[in-house]
């Protein structure tokens, strides 16, 4: 069985399923080539630049950028590209993106890892410090500054919001 073959979630579990690209404290992007079935380094980030958190996907997934749903997981070690993590879905930050003269929603959801022996312990995106939260949302705008793009948060909403997104990017991905 292949990423390509991974479920987004289990039947009747509100838990998803995240596939790592780029873990906490990287300097460089990494992105899943299907073609190559491998994850290829995408970009450098700046000197001194680094993702807060481990970044993947929910396969399965289509957003409105085409991609797979992005998913920042809220959790102090960083695991590897590749890495599958059970992650309980705490909230959303709204935003959209604009390249060239193309605005589209790219909206981040943001989670916690969960193991059968290590539950959540972030239940909702309420229970982040407004410092927190902020500075995921600069890293977010910075980041996607430097690659020419203007990233402009709109508000963010809890868990049931990042349910939404989920259900209605699994739609999407069943009709393409």
């Amino acid at each position: 069985m292949g990423i390509d073959s991974l479920r987004a979630q289990s039947p009747g579990s509100d838990l998803v399923n995240v596939v790592i690209d780029t873990p906490r404290g990287s300097g460089n992007k990494f992105k899943y080539d299907e073609a190559a079935g491998l994850f290829r380094l995408s970009r450098m980030l700046p000197a001194g630049m680094h993702f807060p958190y481990d970044f993947g996907w929910i396969p399965g997934t289509r957003a409105e950028d085409g991609d797979p749903l992005d998913v920042l997981v809220l959790m102090e070690a960083p695991t590897f590209p590749g890495c599958l993590v059970t992650v309980k879905l705490i909230g959303v930050l709204r935003a959209t993106q604009r390249e060239k003269r193309q605005v589209i929603r790219n909206d981040r959801l943001l989670g916690v890892a969960q193991t059968p022996t290590h539950p959540a312990r972030i239940e909702s995106i309420e229970a982040l410090d407004r410092e927190r939260l902020r500075d995921i949302g600069e890293f977010f705008v910075s980041y996607n500054r430097i690659q020419g793009r203007e990233f402009t948060l709109r508000g963010h909403s809890g868990a049931a919001g990042a349910q939404r997104l989920l259900a209605q990017a699994l739609r999407t991905q069943r009709r393409t």
